[in-house]
C-alpha cells in the first residue's frame, strides 16, 4: 500500500484483561468458516487464558491513517505445560491454521 510507514509497537492501546482479550479474538475470528480455522480461534482464545502476552502494533501510513493490529507472543509456559499435560494423558492438542 502506498505511504505505508510500518507496524510499531504502541502502549497506546487501553489495557484490557485476559477475559476481555479471549472476547476480542472470538469476536474477530470466531465467525470464519472452517473447522481448522475454528480450531485455531479455540487454541488462540486457551493461550490468551493461560497467560501468552497479546502484542498489539499500530500500522501508520503516511497520510495520517494508522490502526490496531494484534497478535500474540511466544506461548506461556502455562500454556506449554497445559499442553504437555494433555499430550501426556493421550490427549492431541490441535493448534489448528490461522485464517
Amino acid at each position: 500500500m502506498e505511504g505505508y510507514l510500518g507496524e510499531f509497537v504502541t502502549e497506546d492501546y487501553p489495557t484490557q484483561s485476559q477475559a476481555e482479550w479471549a472476547s476480542e479474538w472470538i469476536e474477530r475470528y470466531g465467525s470464519i468458516d472452517g473447522e481448522h480455522h475454528k480450531t485455531w480461534v479455540i487454541d488462540q482464545v486457551q493461550r490468551i487464558l493461560l497467560g501468552t502476552k497479546v502484542i498489539v502494533k499500530e500500522a501508520r501510513w503516511e497520510n495520517g491513517n494508522t490502526e490496531f493490529r494484534y497478535n500474540l507472543d511466544e506461548p506461556s509456559q502455562e500454556y506449554l505445560d497445559w499442553v504437555k499435560e494433555g499430550e501426556e494423558e493421550g490427549y492431541e492438542w490441535d493448534e489448528g491454521i490461522a485464517p
